[in-house]
This record gives C-alpha cells, sequence and structure tokens, in this order.
C-alpha cells in the first residue's frame, strides 16, 4: 500500500529542490515569457499576398512584363521546383505552362495549365489566380482564351480552416514547455542517484512504488501547470478545454517518463543537459507537420509527441471533439505507460 503521507513529504521536497536549481528555475520562466512574448508578437491574421511561382519551357514575354504591386510572379527552373516551392510555403501558388503553349494560342486549341496550391490556401485565392493566368494568356494572346485548368493541393486540404502564423505555432509553443521540464526532472533524479539519497530513502519505511509515485507526480504537476498556464493565457484552452486538458496531462506523463529514462543515462548536469537536448529535440521534430502542412512523411509518426502535437493543434485551432482525437490520445496513453514502465525499471536498476 502507498503512503499518502510520506509521497507528500517526497513531492514538496522534489518542488524545493527544484526551484534550488537556478539555472532549470530561471529558465523555465525565461521559457513561459519568452514564448508569450513571441506569440503576441506576431501576426494574428492570414497573409493572402499573391506571390506566386512558375515554370515553363518557353516563357510567354507577358509573365516576364508582369508589373503589380500586389503580385510577384517568379521563375524556377523546373515543374518540381515549383512544387517543391508551394509545399514548403514559399509561394502561394505555383503555375506550369505546357510545351507547346504558344503553339496553341497560335493555332486557337486549348492549353492545358497546371496549378499547385498549398493545403491552407482560400477558395478566393484560388480564383485569382486562375483568373490572373486567364488574364495574361489573353493579353499573350490577343483574344479570350479556351483554357484546361488542373488544380494540385499539395498536402492535406485545408481550405476553409485557414489559422494565422500565431495561432499555428501555438501547439509548438506548449509542447516546448511541457517537454522542458524533462530537463528538470531527470537533472533532480540524477543528483538523488549519485549522491546516494535514494539508497537513503529506501531505508526508511519508504517503499519503493512511494518515491516513483512522488517523482511522478512532481515531473506531471511541473509539466502540467506550465502548459495549462501557457494556455489559458494565449485562448488555448477556450474551444475544448477538457479534451485540451487531458492532452496537456498525457503529455505531462510523456515528459515525465521520457525523464526517467535519461535520468538512467546521465550521471551528472552536464550529461542530463546532453542527453536532453537530443531527446528535446527528437520530440519537437512533430512540430513542423503543423507549422508547414503536408511537408512531413508518415514516418514522423513513429515520435510519440507526435500524437501530443497534433491533438492540441486539432483541438485548439479546428475545435476537434473527443470522436476526432480519440485515437491520438490512447496512442498517446499507451505510449506513456510504456515510457513510466521502462524508465521505472531501469532506475530501479540504476539506484540499487
Amino acid at each position: 500500500m502507498m503512503n499518502p503521507h510520506i509521497i507528500s513529504a517526497l513531492v514538496s521536497k522534489d518542488l524545493s529542490l527544484f526551484f534550488r536549481n537556478r539555472f532549470i528555475a530561471v529558465i523555465t520562466v525565461l521559457g513561459i515569457v519568452a514564448y508569450l512574448g513571441m506569440y503576441f508578437a506576431m501576426p494574428g491574421s492570414v497573409d493572402e499576398t499573391l506571390e506566386i511561382a512558375f515554370y515553363a519551357p518557353v516563357i510567354p514575354p507577358v509573365f516576364n512584363q508582369m508589373k503589380d504591386s500586389g503580385l510577384e510572379l517568379r521563375a524556377l527552373e523546373s515543374e518540381r521546383a515549383v512544387k517543391e516551392a508551394v509545399k514548403k510555403g514559399e509561394y502561394l501558388s505555383g503555375i506550369v505552362l505546357p510545351t507547346e503553349l504558344m503553339q496553341k494560342l497560335v493555332a486557337g486549341q486549348k492549353p492545358t495549365i497546371n496549378l499547385y496550391f498549398g493545403p491552407d490556401v482560400p477558395v478566393e485565392s484560388k480564383e485569382a489566380v486562375e483568373a490572373l493566368v486567364t488574364e495574361l494568356l489573353y493579353l499573350q494572346s490577343g483574344k479570350q482564351v479556351a483554357l484546361s485548368i488542373t488544380e494540385h493541393i499539395l498536402g492535406p486540404d485545408l481550405v476553409g480552416k485557414q489559422i494565422s502564423l500565431r495561432d499555428r505555432i501555438r501547439p509548438m509553443f506548449v509542447v516546448f514547455l511541457v517537454m522542458f521540464e524533462t530537463f528538470g526532472l531527470a537533472n533532480l533524479i540524477t543528483e538523488e542517484v549519485e549522491r546516494g539519497t535514494i539508497r537513503a530513502l529506501l531505508v526508511t519505511p519508504m517503499s519503493i512504488k512511494d518515491l516513483f509515485v512522488a517523482k511522478g507526480i512532481t515531473g506531471i504537476c511541473l509539466a502540467l501547470s506550465q502548459g495549462v498556464l501557457f494556455m489559458a493565457i494565449v485562448g488555448g484552452m477556450n474551444a475544448r478545454p477538457l479534451v485540451m486538458l487531458v492532452a496537456l496531462f498525457l503529455g505531462a506523463v510523456l515528459a515525465t517518463g521520457v525523464s526517467f529514462i535519461v535520468a538512467t543515462m546521465a550521471r551528472d548536469f552536464m550529461s542530463v543537459l546532453g542527453w536532453g537536448v537530443i531527446v528535446f529535440i527528437i520530440l519537437i521534430i512533430p512540430s513542423m507537420s503543423v507549422l508547414f502542412p503536408g511537408t512531413v512523411s508518415g514516418w514522423i509518426r513513429a515520435i510519440p509527441s507526435y500524437y501530443l502535437i497534433e491533438t492540441v493543434h486539432q483541438a485548439t485551432n479546428f475545435r476537434a471533439s473527443w470522436h476526432q482525437v480519440g485515437s491520438n490520445l490512447l496512442t498517446l496513453l499507451g505510449i506513456d505507460l510504456v515510457l513510466i514502465w521502462v524508465g521505472i525499471a531501469a532506475l530501479r536498476r540504476k539506484a540499487r
């Protein structure tokens, strides 16, 4: 049986020791302030300036003569370059003209034009690009041209679901805060193992179960409190508060499990930073799938934090329901249980 009084005392001790490490304490506070500052400094609206890449084996003269303060046409070296640039979000759209375009215009035939769009380009912008192509070819030929226009969406189609850069980056910031607690808890455990504190504690009436429950509560409280505070300030809890709370809780458990594993590999504060930075970088890679939709392939799902980032993104930006994010939450729960079990088993072996 677990002893709640012992667990409570251990949690209080751990929290006190956590904030005695000035580096971790200062970075934790500065992290929240810095992320909030960057969030509110970012544009809160969607920029729909028409920046268009195009490729044509033979560039129609009118394309080079196009001058418009609200429009930028940039010739690229190949159709593949156009697709990659649009996919990365460098341009709103891409236009690919066929090799026989000029001959078909002269012969009055119907050329086929391929248009490439990112996943979140609004319908109005697509219509504007189509109108632009039609207008340019009219100017080139001097008569109305019948066109066959084919649209290609590079990545998941998010038409009607455009979100600002500020809201797109919000899930990444909250995951940064939650995952950063990997450093603090891992350092706390490492110091206790290397100093023999854990072995001394186990001589007392405290059980090994009490010890790890207390460490888990400490890690979850530190990570969860920062995530909830940040999301509450930036409005991330407004859409689906319960979904968000559960997702952040599971994210805090994930950070705690990872910190257990990092603590087994580290011997001092510097090695905690070394291993922690590697793990931290890996865990934030899935945020690229939110910042640049369609640019990351399926392998990203192998990283546990993907399910946290995707759930936070869907819940806060698209008001996703329990049904829509349920599979993500269940997957994250399963990963959490495995990591906690592996971390505890490794720490028990190290503490002997």
